[in-house]
């Protein structure tokens, strides 16, 4: 259990831009073969800020989508739109690439393009307007669930996407981080299913628990089996748009089932 709370401490200081005291690195290689078994954990503590921001302002009575989009403002402050650059980049290259090479060539530029521009521009709408149409139907404190869920079952979703293709850069960032092994992936999903349980089930009910697992299952089963057409295996770019796609998803499913 003590091993598995540091790696929750490394998960968060990968994922976000939280700082985690250095005494929790003594002894790491730096791999994240099984640090990842950790991210649904991670993704759940790191997501509590932007959750209790949502709940205390929508108690104030502030506007939904208004409350949405501060909400994911702070999320985004906290991960350094680490999944967000993730996106965008996946995005311009799959979307402008014409072959493997070239669409790895893309995803390695910092500019963002207009396949990037769009997918940040749906990813931020689609969550405010899925957690605004939640706001309007759940109390405070609920509708904030619908943050944290989304948040673990995006992680999740990461660790599957990453333990299912193989690198597609060699010497690329995720490749050299390792690679989540069989027990890691397992833990994963187990942790995923857990919290997706205690999370939705008491606050939004079992209809949206099972729609929203579901959902996210296909989410992920089909962005890895796109890129896995396209560029043959997984780079951090894809990990990232990985999260940012199920989290879409599960927020979405959610506003629509309850």
């Amino acid at each position: 259990m003590r091993e598995y709370m540091r790696d929750i401490a490394r998960a968060v200081a990968f994922l976000s831009r939280v700082p985690v005291p250095s005494s929790f690195f003594e002894g790491h290689d730096g791999k994240l073969s099984r640090v990842s078994r950790a991210f649904p954990v991670a993704g759940l503590l790191i997501a509590l800020p932007s959750a209790l921001t949502f709940s205390v302002l929508l108690a104030l009575s502030a506007d939904p989508l208004m409350a949405a989009l501060l909400a994911l403002a702070v999320q985004t402050i906290l991960t350094g739109a680490l999944h967000e650059d993730g996106l965008s980049d996946t995005a311009d290259g799959l979307g402008g690439g014409k072959d493997r090479e070239r669409a790895l060539e893309i995803m390695k530029d910092s500019r963002i393009g207009t396949y990037g521009a769009a997918a940040l521009i749906l990813s931020f709408g689609l969550r405010a307007a899925a957690l605004a149409a939640i706001a309007r139907h759940l109390p405070p404190e609920d509708a904030a669930v619908a943050i944290l869920a989304a948040a673990t079952l995006s992680r999740g979703a990461m660790v599957w996407h990453w333990y299912a293709l193989p690198s597609a850069k060699p010497d690329g960032i995720a490749a050299s981080a390792g690679k989540p092994d069989g027990d890691a992936m397992q833990l994963a999903l187990i942790a995923t299913l857990g919290l997706a349980i205690l999370l939705v089930g008491p606050a939004m009910g079992v209809p949206a628990l099972v729609g929203c697992l579901l959902t996210t299952s296909v989410a992920t089963f089909l962005a890895t089996r796109y890129v896995r057409q396209k560029v043959t295996g997984h780079t951090g770019d894809t990990i990232g748009a990985t999260q940012q796609i199920c989290e879409i998803a599960s927020l979405c499913t959610l506003a629509m089932c309850i």
